[in-house]
């Protein structure tokens, strides 16, 4: 559905949606945002958040949001988690790229991030509630659909590019390729 001022409201089915990902030709396709995900690792455990608005609102996931013009993924990964629970995450690992076209028409790019550690103490704010998980108990049920794909990949230190189409939260096609080990 397209709104007056021709924006497209998320969660409407768009004409000639795609179902597959061979129905998009990924030579041209361009993401409407570029956004980050951090996940702060600390075995046993890993830090994820209850996302409190927009995008995934509800849903569990790891910290972090779109990009700001002009900002790189890892400046946009730093000022995230900072606004989403007042902490700053130290020496960032990018790990993967995640690209999500939507039946709706909206698409993004996601540049995935973890820390093993970070400056601060995790607090709730408008954004997010903080939630410490055990690396064997993670709810997926409660994520996006596609985490229970590619994280298991993140957790063993892998390298990875994924896309997905997604049908609000109903996976229609998916692609993962494993790029190796994460080097240093």
């Amino acid at each position: 559905m397209v709104q007056e001022d021709g924006t497209r409201v998320h969660g409407q089915q768009a004409a000639g949606a795609p179902y597959r990902l061979s129905d998009i030709d990924w030579t041209v396709w361009t993401p409407r945002d570029q956004a980050t995900l951090v996940f702060i690792i600390q075995p046993p455990n890993i830090l994820l958040i209850r996302k409190k608005r927009g995008l995934g609102q509800g849903k569990i996931n790891g910290p972090g949001g779109k990009m700001e013009a002009g900002e790189t993924p890892q400046a946009c990964a730093l000022r995230e988690v900072e606004e989403e629970l007042a902490i700053c995450p130290q020496a960032l690992r990018l790990h993967g790229q995640l690209e999500f076209q939507f039946t709706d028409g909206y698409s993004i790019r996601v540049h995935v991030y973890t820390a093993d550690r970070f400056e601060g103490e995790p607090v709730e704010t408008d954004e997010a509630q903080p939630l410490w998980y055990a690396l064997d108990a993670i709810p997926y049920q409660e994520m996006w659909v596609d985490d229970a794909l590619w994280m298991p990949l993140m957790l063993a230190g892998r390298r990875f590019f994924g896309r997905f189409v997604l049908d609000q939260d109903r996976l229609l096609d998916q692609h993962i390729e494993d790029l190796g080990t994460l080097a240093g």
